[in-house]
């Protein structure tokens, strides 16, 4: 899968343009947790910042391997950087009153009441399939590592960075960083990054070809092209889903909203070049 994707990506980087890469890390973090859990008995676990840290290192890690060894069979000088990248979320966010984002092993009621009291943790049903720790989701405000990432892309590499949203952290009253537990948006990171790189695209890959109207309806129907404010209508009608769509038509929204010379597109990975290119996906534009 992961030599899949690079392929992708050096098509793009065969057709001039220049990439910054954020990738998400949803199941690997959670078996991180997973493994400090199983080895409670024998090792302290870590905090949770310090395991999105970790899938940063070990995803980036593949990206970084397979990517720089299909660039260079096809005699382009660009190399990937893995970046371990911070993102600085404020405090007082309305998303620490109302964790919601699930994370690492399944209990039953009994068990997450039990590690309640003993964790301070926050715990919720997930879907009927049993109880799971949460987490707040905050906005990403600032990527700590702004400046290397520009440096690595003005130095001709591809900078990895603010996998899989980024290192949750905030400032203390002296301004020194301490990591928080969190889960960034992957796809606001990455609006976050492509906005303070002055980027003219941003890019957002998911499973499917497009963005869709009702959506595993009868009356499906994929969106070629829209507007910032028809994207951010058809969002308050309820039709992207908070889990999936919804986080990626929020990013592109907030990318291109009052940036004519901007343009957001979502689509398949491969698609991934037709899109950039404008005729595939969907377009989104202010």
């Amino acid at each position: 899968m992961v030599r899949d994707t690079a392929r992708q990506l050096v098509k793009i980087v065969k057709a001039g343009w220049r990439l910054a890469i954020v990738h998400g890390n949803g199941p690997q973090v959670g078996r991180i947790l997973m493994q400090n859990e199983a080895a409670s008995s024998l090792t302290p676990a870590m905090p949770f910042d310090v395991c999105g840290a970790m899938s940063q290192g070990m995803i980036g890690y593949h990206i970084q391997q397979a990517l720089g060894e299909l660039l260079g069979e096809e005699g382009l000088p660009q190399r990937p950087v893995t970046l371990i990248s911070q993102v600085v979320v404020d405090q007082e966010d309305l998303a620490f009153r109302n964790p919601t984002k699930p994370i690492g092993v399944f209990y039953d009621k009994a068990q997450a009441e039990t590690k309640a009291e003993e964790t301070g943790h926050t715990f919720r049903e997930d879907a009927g399939r049993g109880w799971r720790r949460v987490v707040p989701s905050p906005d990403p405000l600032e990527i700590v590592e702004l400046a290397q990432v520009k440096a690595l892309m003005e130095s001709g590499f591809i900078p990895i960075a603010a996998g899989g949203g980024g290192i949750p952290v905030s400032r203390d009253s002296e301004g020194r960083l301490f990591g928080v537990d969190a889960v960034i948006d992957k796809d606001l990171a990455a609006c976050r990054l492509a906005e303070d790189l002055k980027a003219d695209v941003l890019l957002i890959l998911t499973e499917v070809e497009q963005a869709y109207l009702d959506f595993g309806t009868t009356e499906q129907q994929g969106i070629e092209h829209i507007s910032s404010d028809e994207l951010l209508t058809c969002q308050g009608q309820g039709q992207f889903a908070s889990g999936s769509m919804g986080p990626k038509a929020e990013a592109a929204f907030r990318f291109v909203s009052g940036h004519p010379f901007r343009r957001a597109v979502i689509t398949s990975l491969d698609l991934a070049l037709e899109g950039l290119e404008g005729r595939r996906g969907t377009q989104v534009t202010d």
